[in-house]
């Protein structure tokens, strides 16, 4: 009886031979698809499965949720015809490094295509990366537009003030031992964690250790590329980007407290002028709400950052989130320049970014910056002067004065209203 139709017992995977062995086994960084080999992680069938996880990141549970709603029929198999990518990207050297792409499968956006012969076969294999082409209308774009910031040039920005952009969804794909020597540490100590911290959700980390990789249940990523995508692997074409975490108080309901939405809607501008001026833009969008501590967590600092004694402080402003989430920030920006990589990115002429830790990873990882663009001030909220004294006092990019303690003192932000 195929795996898919609903039966009175439980298969379990724990172990070899429980529910794998159908689909041959991933050879990480391998430079031919076919020899790198599809990556598994479908339910419809458990007998090929050659991943730890499921697809769809942090979505895989609203799709058990359909199932055992009715809603959706279990075993359904996604028709891809005509859900090719808008744009080709790749392959590039690093897609074939295994020491430069471990958090994504470089090969995700065209398994179509590179895995057509074992879809015919009858593998559930499933995109992990979708390209595809929009508009984005923003009323600060309009703003630019009417204090003559930016002009319209039919291309990139239109006469309805949209831009035209290529957009890219990626989802996690982790190598473990790729994650692991990222992180310098044992792949056996990270499995370990990752199995005991989400509460034993996959056994497989601990008992699998044939299974490399991993679909890890988390938010991925959004890049927006204004331009022609291809031109990114070019170094003699300027590239514009920002590599922007997801702050969605800020980003989407313009949240004053921080300067997410108008640093990304800066980055936007700039972007737009660079891809204008013959130049290409990127912003690479990342799901890590809130420090990837989670937005329950930041609304909690918030309110220990307002109510503590003397109010919200520029001072303070790290040690409020540390004792609450344990540590300042959970990014772990290390696997952040992967998808740089996989869209062939050698270096990025202006860094739209003030954060010491972006700047480190993507250096670190053999991408060269030029200049790096801080925020104006003209931009900053005023209630978020507190965030950005204390960010520049801990190492963030300034070309201006780093304030000492006593001025961190002084910096105080609005209380809790």
């Amino acid at each position: 009886m195929d795996s898919a139709t609903p039966t009175s017992h439980i298969r379990l995977t724990s172990h070899p031979g429980q529910g794998t062995g159908a689909a041959p086994s991933i050879q990480w960084g391998a430079a031919d698809p076919q020899q790198r080999n599809p990556v598994v992680g479908s339910t419809s069938s458990r007998s090929q499965r050659n991943v730890i996880g499921t697809h769809s990141g942090s979505y895989g549970v609203y799709r058990a949720l359909a199932v055992a709603a009715g809603n959706l029929e279990r075993g359904h198999r996604a028709d891809l015809t005509d859900t090719a990518p808008t744009d080709l990207v790749g392959p590039y050297p690093g897609w074939s490094d295994a020491s430069r792409i471990v958090s994504i499968d470089p090969w995700g956006a065209s398994v179509q295509s590179v895995f057509a012969e074992q879809l015919a076969a009858g593998f559930d294999i499933r995109p992990t990366i979708a390209v595809t082409k929009a508009h984005i209308h923003l009323p600060e774009i309009k703003q630019a537009l009417a204090f003559q910031r930016l002009q319209v040039d039919g291309r990139i920005l239109l006469d309805d003030a949209s831009a035209t952009v290529t957009k890219v969804a990626v989802e996690p794909v982790w190598w473990l031992p790729g994650v692991a020597e990222r992180f310098k540490v044992k792949e056996t100590e990270l499995r370990r964690a990752l199995f005991e911290e989400t509460g034993g959700m996959y056994p497989e980390l601990v008992t699998r250790s044939d299974l490399e990789v991993f679909l890890p249940p988390i938010g991925g990523q959004t890049l927006y590329v204004f331009g022609d995508i291809r031109d990114l692997a070019n170094p003699a074409i300027t590239l514009t980007a920002r590599v922007h975490d997801e702050c969605n108080g800020s980003d989407v309901f313009g949240s004053d407290i921080c300067t997410c939405r108008p640093y990304l809607t800066h980055a936007i501008e700039e972007c737009i002028r660079g891809a204008q001026a013959g130049g290409v833009g990127l912003i690479a969008y990342s799901r890590k709400e809130g420090r990837a501590l989670g937005e329950v967590t930041k609304f909690l600092v918030y309110n220990a950052r307002k109510r503590q004694l003397g109010g919200d402080r520029a001072d303070k402003y790290f040690l409020r989130t540390e004792c609450v989430a344990g540590v300042q920030d959970m990014r772990f920006q290390e696997l952040m320049p992967d998808v740089l990589h996989w869209l062939g990115i050698h270096k990025i002429h202006r860094l739209v970014s003030m954060s010491n830790d972006k700047y480190d990873a993507i250096t670190g990882s053999g991408i060269e910056v030029g200049e790096r663009v801080k925020i104006p001030d003209a931009l900053v909220p005023a209630d978020a002067r507190v965030e950005i004294e204390a960010k520049i006092a801990a190492g963030y990019f300034t070309d201006g004065n780093v304030p000492t303690a006593a001025d961190l003192a002084q910096v105080q932000g609005r209380a809790l209203e």
